[in-house]
């Protein structure tokens, strides 16, 4: 009875605890320099890992937001501006709301690269 408990337990438990995957950590790394507003690492470590900011803009979210308006309810002006530029001017055009809830001056980038 102690075994078959003891058994049941442990799988439940492996099953539980799923180990964390390459693309957490990497989307985690993203937001940690985002939120850091550290452009160069932000660069450098996208250049690493032969990743760019258009193809990884839909799918990666910090705290629920994506790295746009993540970037702009941190205060991060430097990387905001990265953001902006790299993406589409559809894509800033969306979340220009969002961006503006936060920060006037990315606001304004935004305004200036839609138009």
């Amino acid at each position: 009875m102690k075994k078959t408990l003891l058994l049941a337990s442990i799988i439940a438990a492996s099953v539980t605890f799923a180990p964390v995957t390459k693309a957490d950590n990497t989307s985690l790394r993203i937001c940690e320099y985002v939120a850091a507003n550290d452009k160069n690492r932000l660069r450098s470590f996208l250049k690493q890992k032969n990743l760019k900011i258009r193809t990884i803009f839909k799918n990666v979210t910090c705290n629920g937001k994506n790295l746009l308006v993540f970037a702009a309810s941190n205060k991060a002006l430097e990387v905001g501006e990265f953001v902006i530029g790299k993406i589409s001017a559809k894509e800033v055009a969306k979340h220009i709301a969002e961006v503006a809830k936060y920060s006037k001056h990315l606001e304004e980038e935004a305004n200036d690269r839609i138009n």
